[in-house]
């Protein structure tokens, strides 16, 4: 998918993760309440989905704990932060929500430096682009480490495009929080709803900029 014939307005494209790149999200969820389950935590998925995707995880948890019925201790719940992260990381690499069709995207995508801008952690993010075989297509990964503030900061997607030596970069993103990081940065934004979205999306916005 050769994208670099003729002048193109876009001089680089910077994908979040999760929800973006792959169907985390519901992973993400199921490892919370899954380990949550001893505190009685309890929350149905439409409102995860709505409340909880794009935002750091101190922030999803005190949601949760706010929101239950009883309200739970913060302190309490987030004793089991790193459970979640052992599990969750198990349950990625052991079958990574790839769709086929966009790591086809990402490996045929000529002519862009390309990023991942994440605000989950580095250790949850490249052993996925690693076994998808596509962690050698990006030249910059910004994850949450490497940050002092996450999005809807404009912080990280700021540092990929500084990274990359980017002027005008174009930013996918599933989350109000991370199109609002983007748009703060100065960047265009290509909202999708799954990853499946991701390839016809991308290559609309890019072709019509020609």
């Amino acid at each position: 998918m050769p994208c670099n014939s003729g002048k193109v307005r876009y001089d680089a494209v910077l994908f979040d993760f999760d929800g973006v790149l792959l169907d985390s999200e519901p992973v993400h969820y199921a490892c919370w309440i899954e380990v949550l389950k001893p505190l009685n935590i309890q929350m149905d998925w439409s409102t995860f989905s709505k409340y909880c995707i794009g935002i750091p995880d101190r922030d999803a948890v005190e949601f949760l704990c706010r929101n239950n019925n009883p309200p739970v201790d913060f302190e309490a719940a987030w004793a089991y932060y790193d459970k979640k992260r052992a599990l969750f990381r198990k349950t990625i690499l052991d079958n990574p929500p790839l769709e086929p069709e966009v790591i086809d995207f990402i490996k045929r995508l000529d002519g862009f430096r390309l990023g991942v801008v994440s605000s989950s952690s580095r250790e949850e993010v490249a052993p996925v682009l690693e076994k998808a075989g596509i962690a050698d297509r990006f030249q910059v990964l910004v994850c949450r480490e490497d940050v002092s503030r996450l999005k809807p900061d404009p912080e990280p997607y700021q540092k990929a495009a500084r990274s990359l030596g980017a002027v005008n970069p174009l930013v996918i993103e599933d989350s109000d929080a991370g199109e609002a990081g983007g748009r703060a940065a100065g960047f265009d934004v290509v909202r999708v709803s799954h990853p499946t979205e991701v390839p016809a999306k991308v290559w609309a916005r890019l072709q019509n900029v020609r």
